[in-house]
């Protein structure tokens, strides 16, 4: 009997569409909650063909924090069985940690905004030496923006310093102080790869002042119609330059993520592109038929399929 297609996820509604593009198909999926994915550590057979990953880091942000860790967990064990894992432990590390994902810029000579890590709130005044204000405070995981706050200059940082405005660095207790840099057109762009190849990019014009990069539509408000993101500015397909289209396929293929956005802005200083996000996790652009022209979930189950046909065959003991 063929095992079933599992798909870990988290929140209760972003996942809606995947789940009705696998029951129009008939596919036999099991969905998997991240905040309880239940497991015997003796178990020695997978019971899933194949697990795709679709959990997020801003699961602290609804009080499943712990699922973050759990999930870990959950995926070295997967691995550990031999079950084939989209977006396995690898990726998941990357998607959890903004650290790391500079770290992993950097290794690769991709332009990012100037930052610093800290451990301590203590640290950021020393820390922002050096950085031009203003800059962002980020959680080391993130996801949706959540935890960032903005200071226009040292001052408003030294007063929020003093007041304990900043004890909260989320779930690991870590951030980055990051240069804010100001986007050319008041816009960002997130480039979506999915199995090593460029699936679409969007464009989201910001707020004046805005410093919440996330371009999806869920950051600030749950609205998710007609092209208008949840802050009621305009989503727009894009077609970026295909030097950066080759540059986010590489960011994603050495963060070892099969699915993944990245994003990017163009630094209105000087001109330059600068990426300052990685995501193992897409909720896809909502109303993407009028947005981007297509469905980006069938893309998806059709990946999906033949990613599990694929792991099959090659189980399949030769004479």
């Amino acid at each position: 009997m063929m095992h079933p297609i599992g798909i870990l996820y988290e929140h209760p509604q972003w996942f809606t569409p995947l789940f009705a593009e696998l029951d129009r198909r008939g596919v036999d999926y099991d969905p998997i909650n991240a905040a309880d994915p239940n497991f015997d550590p003796q178990e020695p057979r997978s019971p899933y063909r194949l697990v795709i990953n679709r959990m997020s880091p801003s699961a602290w942000t609804r009080g499943h924090g712990e699922a973050i860790f759990k999930t870990r967990d959950y995926l070295q064990y997967l691995e550990g069985l031999g079950t084939p894992v989209v977006n396995g432990s690898h990726a998941f590390n990357y998607e959890i940690s903004k650290i790391r994902q500079l770290d992993l810029l950097s290794r690769l000579g991709v332009r990012f905004p100037p930052a610093r890590a800290i451990s301590d709130p203590a640290e950021l005044l020393a820390a922002s030496a050096g950085l031009q204000f203003p800059v962002l405070i980020k959680p080391n995981v993130g996801g949706s923006g959540a935890g960032m706050r903005s200071f226009a200059d040292r001052g408003e940082l030294e007063a929020a310093v003093a007041a304990g405005e900043l004890t909260d660095l989320g779930p690991d207790h870590s951030a980055l102080i990051q240069e804010h840099l100001p986007a050319e057109g008041e816009s960002i762009v997130r480039i979506e790869i999915l199995a090593g190849e460029f699936l679409y990019a969007i464009r989201l014009l910001l707020l004046p002042g805005s410093f919440n990069l996330c371009p999806a539509d869920y950051c600030d408000l749950p609205g998710m119609a007609d092209g208008v993101s949840g802050r009621g500015l305009p989503v727009e397909g894009y077609e970026p330059p295909q030097y950066l289209i080759e540059e986010a396929k590489r960011i994603i293929a050495a963060a070892d993520m099969e699915l993944g956005g990245v994003e990017y802005l163009v630094n209105a200083r000087d001109g330059a592109p600068y990426f300052y996000d990685i995501n193992a996790l897409s909720n896809f652009v909502a109303d993407a038929p009028n947005v981007i022209g297509f469905d980006p979930f069938v893309n998806l189950v059709d990946f999906l399929l033949e990613r599990a046909e694929a792991e099959d065959t090659s189980s399949i003991a030769l004479p």
